[in-house]
């Protein structure tokens, strides 16, 4: 499995407010997208999210989000190495996600790009 990197979750009140500041901090162009009811932004390596805190907390469960080349190998690997598959796989805006629990308990949400 090719892991390209990890985002930082980060949940705001107010997704507006807070895109400006990571925006020039990272050098990096927001891009916003919503899921649910959430509203999120991903700027360089930090994921913004905001919204209902009934939806909020069950997103605080995931520890942090891993970038794949691709969800499908991630999917057989993670399989292989004992995780369970909460989640996924699944298409997204950008991509496709799936959500694992580790064998010791840690759950993570593993992404690829589209293209």
């Amino acid at each position: 499995m090719d892991i390209q990197g990890a985002a930082l979750r980060i949940y705001v009140d107010d997704l507006e407010t807070a895109i400006p500041f990571y925006e020039h901090l990272t050098g990096a162009r927001a891009m916003s997208f919503a899921r649910g009811g959430v509203q999120v932004a991903a700027v360089g390596s930090f994921l913004l999210m905001s919204g209902p805190e009934a939806e909020l907390e069950v997103l605080r469960k995931v520890t942090a989000t891993i970038a794949v080349k691709d969800v499908e190998e991630a999917h057989r690997v993670l399989t292989d190495l004992g995780a369970r598959i909460i989640a996924g796989p699944v298409a997204t805006p950008v991509g496709h996600n799936l959500i694992a629990m580790h064998p010791d308990g840690a759950v993570f949400e593993y992404v690829d790009q589209a293209g």
